[in-house]
């Protein structure tokens, strides 16, 4: 793959919309099916998230690559992270920390999160 190849993946992942990137987030964690991701979206935004702006968003996701999706059963499907989506939540991360850690007492506030201190 060329640089420029490399450089366009990169920026196309990065115009995904917060609500792509927060599906992304949670499918990090375990494949789940569309109703568990509906949930987990309704437990961060505090509020429904309609299926008509779920769904689109999951195969749109499944288009680019970055989650894949199969059948459990006739009615249910499970989506799953592709390492080219793992690849992009840890770019959006690392881009953010890059921005947040600006010294030591940052630092120790990432390292305290990532080792569950509160």
């Amino acid at each position: 793959m060329s640089e420029a190849q490399t450089l366009t993946e990169t920026s196309t992942a990065r115009n995904l919309t917060a609500f792509q990137k927060n599906i992304l987030t949670i499918l990090s964690e375990e494949p789940m099916y569309g109703l568990a991701i509906k949930r987990e979206l309704e437990d961060f935004y505090g509020e429904e998230v309609n299926h008509g702006r779920l769904y689109p968003n999951l195969d749109t996701l499944v288009e680019k690559g970055y989650v894949e999706k199969s059948e459990l059963d006739k009615r249910t499907n499970q989506y799953e992270l592709t390492d080219e989506g793992l690849a992009v939540v840890v770019d959006a991360l690392q881009w953010t920390l890059s921005k947040f850690v600006t010294g030591e007492d940052r630092g120790d506030q990432v390292r305290d999160l990532v080792a569950g201190n509160e």
